[in-house]
């Protein structure tokens, strides 16, 4: 079995990739390349959710700069550059999971490889797909269509897509909302078994050492790598996300992992060896990973308001920055995680810190901070919070959000539109939802003052055709009266 030829974009894809090594110039220029190496780009699955984050923030900064204009950035090579780099990394990342290499092909090449897949010339998002699964490739074209990935479509989704501009994919189905969604539900749809080897690196979960000498983290422990695994892993449960288990861990001073072995999961039947002559990790399946990211995408956007979006508080502010210290450890280890939120494991020690900051922040919220009501409430809709009772939980979450949100907080306020549009919390209200946006819009919310002046356009657009459509209606209206006038004045004479 021959291999694929290579193609143009091929030698593209891998020129960008080794300037971008070697910190050279990219032909063109690409627009944020320090904050690309921020991300730490090692060809992790895990990288790419810190692509996301990158996107949503440069997002939110168009937003806030008044340069969030599709059309315009998609003229300046630069910015078409970043996006084609990234989908050449996705693909990257996404055929090394499946130990093949990626072959890219333009909009030419894959209307004659796919004459069957609707696209459309003028779609930038479209322009070009990778294969990433060559075995694939030489079965046949309708097998082989599936192992075709348009990697631009989640970062434009993810850079420009709101209310009014949806994205549609090209093979049908919704476009993933990030290129860590878009990648692992390849994966995990996937409908063979390659062995894939990972590094043993890899398939150890790890978090950075956080030390500190504030007396309210001393009750925080290590997370110590000598701990026995528990016995029983998992736990169900209905919230948006399952609460946090357990596992036995001794304790020390800071929440830390260095060499964190995670719960073993029951539903993947897959059996794991080591090759100790290459010292890697041999799978009967793809990595495992999960199709969304640990945390809901509604509550990763929060936290980074809360630490973006400066709303002035007058009560209490010290509880709710020590409360933060302590969970946002929780929240980096979990993020670490390839897996969801509900599994993750914890020892009784850990579950025991994070419920003590947990009251910090009810306390501050009681005091009327509305920060630490929207942290609060995070907790309380994932079914993490101090609530024991799920449908209690959730009511109480959505209650502190409508709280802050009353007391003109933006980020309350945007929040509470989402709920109301998407349901989450509260019963599906459009009208609340558009009522709540309009309000983080005149309050300064940068991101809702401009879905609503597109709602705004949408609306001008709609009633302007309505005027229309009547105008012609009296107009034709008008015709038939005279028509008529002149018919009876010829019966007359």
């Amino acid at each position: 079995m021959s291999a694929l030829l290579l193609t143009p974009l091929d030698y593209t894809a891998a020129g960008y990739w080794q300037d971008f090594l070697a910190e050279r110039p990219i032909a063109g220029g690409i627009v944020y390349e320090t904050e690309l190496r921020d991300c730490v780009l090692d060809e992790s699955l895990t990288s790419l959710q810190r692509v996301d984050t990158l996107l949503t923030q440069i997002r939110r900064d168009m937003i806030k700069a008044g340069q969030w204009h599709e059309e315009t950035l998609l003229v300046d090579e630069r910015y078409r550059n970043f996006m084609v780099f990234l989908a050449f990394y996705a693909g990257r990342v996404l055929a090394q999971q499946w130990q093949h290499t990626p072959h890219w092909y333009g909009q030419f090449e894959l209307r004659k490889r796919y004459p069957n897949v609707p696209l459309t010339g003028d779609d930038f998002y479209q322009h070009m797909a990778v294969v990433y699964r060559e075995a694939a490739e030489h079965s046949t074209l309708t097998n082989g269509s599936m192992s075709v990935f348009f990697a631009l479509e989640p970062i434009g989704l993810r850079l420009f897509g709101h209310i009014d501009r949806p994205f549609e994919a090209v093979q049908g189905g919704q476009v993933a909302s990030g290129l860590y969604q878009a990648v692992s539900a390849r994966l995990q749809n996937a409908s063979e078994t390659p062995i894939v080897k990972a590094t043993v690196s890899d398939a150890v979960y790890t978090i950075d050492t956080h030390k500190t000498a504030e007396p309210y983290l001393d009750t925080v422990p290590d997370l110590d790598t000598a701990s026995a695994l528990p016995q029983n892993p998992r736990q169900s449960s209905d919230s948006l996300s399952n609460k946090i288990e357990t596992s036995p861990i001794s304790a020390n001073n800071a929440l830390s992992t260095t060499d964190y072995q995670p719960s073993p999961d029951p539903s993947r039947a897959e059996t794991l060896a080591v090759d100790t002559a290459s010292d890697t990790l041999i799978s009967s399946k793809p990595a495992s990973v999960s199709k969304t990211p640990p945390t809901p995408e509604i509550f990763t956007q929060l936290l980074i308001e809360l630490n973006e979006i400066e709303v002035v508080q007058s009560a209490d502010n010290m509880a709710y920055q020590q409360a933060c210290h302590v969970l946002d450890q929780f929240e980096e280890h979990i993020a670490k995680q390839n897996k969801p939120r509900a599994h993750v494991v914890f020892s009784q020690s850990h579950l025991k810190a994070k419920k003590q900051a947990l009251l910090k922040l009810q306390a501050a919220a009681n005091a009327g901070n509305t920060a630490a009501m929207l942290r609060l409430a995070m907790y309380e809709l994932l079914g993490e919070g101090l609530a024991v009772d799920q449908s209690a939980g959730v009511a109480t979450g959505a209650e502190w959000v409508k709280q802050a949100a009353s007391k003109d907080d933006s980020r309350a306020q945007r929040l509470l539109s989402k709920m109301y549009y998407q349901g989450i919390g509260v019963a599906q209200d459009i009208k609340n939802g558009q009522y709540w946006l309009t309000q983080a819009a005149k309050n300064g919310h940068a991101e809702a003052a401009d879905l609503v002046v597109h709602w705004q356009q949408a609306q001008d657009l709609i009633s302007t055709q309505k005027r229309e459509q009547h105008s012609v209606k009296r107009y034709q209206i008008l015709l038939g009266a005279v028509a008529v006038v002149a018919m009876l004045i010829l019966i007359i004479l």
